[in-house]
């Protein structure tokens, strides 16, 4: 079974088919899902999809592009919400410096407190870092983000900057874009990232893999990025989706068991 450590199945590009959609993903060898939430209200709706089916579990955080809505009410429901039987992370969290808004200094400020939230509540982290390395890696060991452990979600930087982030204990998420023929930087970091740390991810709808690169993604396309990384590795689609599947476990602290 494979296990989709990032997914946004709250998104309105699955209005029409959600259920349908989602119903269907264990029979394609879905085992687990992991819906993250990226905003106050996808936050909420991923509880209820969390909620409704028995294989969908969440991350529950506050994405650097919505971090200027954040104000105390906002985080102290972020904070009870991650308290659900089935929130198994603090996350995506981070730090986004593609886009001018919203400013760094305001990204950085719930940046650091989710982290703190996440070392109280004893949860892992999903973090989102896009043209901000250095910034994500101070922060993260000012906050000694060690304690907590968890996953570099989309990983898009060289094997140098994933050196650091695996010293600190975390592991790399790596999605579809793995399979892009110009992704040359993400491969070779994937085959410099021993095989025990890496996870497998959609990030759907978006980042679908090749051959269905532009198109809207979803967790049957995963059988693309695993046998990618069996190339990359030099082993076995089968062995790969069963140590993904280990270490997806490990990450979110769950039973192996399917």
């Amino acid at each position: 079974m494979i296990f989709e450590t990032h997914a946004h199945y709250d998104d309105e590009a699955f209005r029409e088919d959600r259920d349908k959609l989602l119903k269907a993903l264990p029979e394609k060898g879905i085992g687990r899902v992991v819906n993250v939430g990226a905003s106050p209200e996808s936050c909420q709706t991923t509880i209820e999809l969390m909620e409704a089916y028995d294989f969908v579990y969440g991350a529950l955080g506050i994405h650097p592009s919505e971090t200027a809505v954040l104000d105390e009410a906002l985080f102290s429901r972020l904070r009870e919400q991650c308290r659900h039987a089935k929130c198994v992370a603090v996350g995506e969290i981070g730090l986004d410096y593609y886009w001018q808004e919203p400013e760094r200094a305001i990204q950085k400020k719930w940046f650091t407190r989710q982290l703190q939230l996440a070392k109280e509540l004893r949860l892992p982290i999903v973090i989102h870092s896009r043209d901000a390395a250095m910034d994500t890696i101070e922060i993260m060991k000012a906050e000694h983000a060690e304690e907590t452990g968890g996953v570099i979600h989309c990983f898009s930087y060289t094997k140098e900057t994933a050196e650091i982030f695996l010293k600190m204990g975390f592991y790399i998420g790596v999605g579809g874009v793995v399979t892009f023929k110009n992704a040359k930087k993400l491969k070779e970091a994937v085959e410099y990232i021993p095989m025990e740390r890496i996870v497998v991810e959609t990030d759907s709808p978006y980042l679908a893999p090749e051959p269905n690169r532009g198109k809207r993604n979803d967790s049957s396309k995963l059988s693309f990025v695993i046998n990618e990384i069996a190339r990359i590795k030099q082993i076995s689609p089968r062995q790969v989706e069963e140590l993904t599947w280990q270490n997806a476990c490990k990450l979110y602290q769950m039973e192996e068991v399917y």
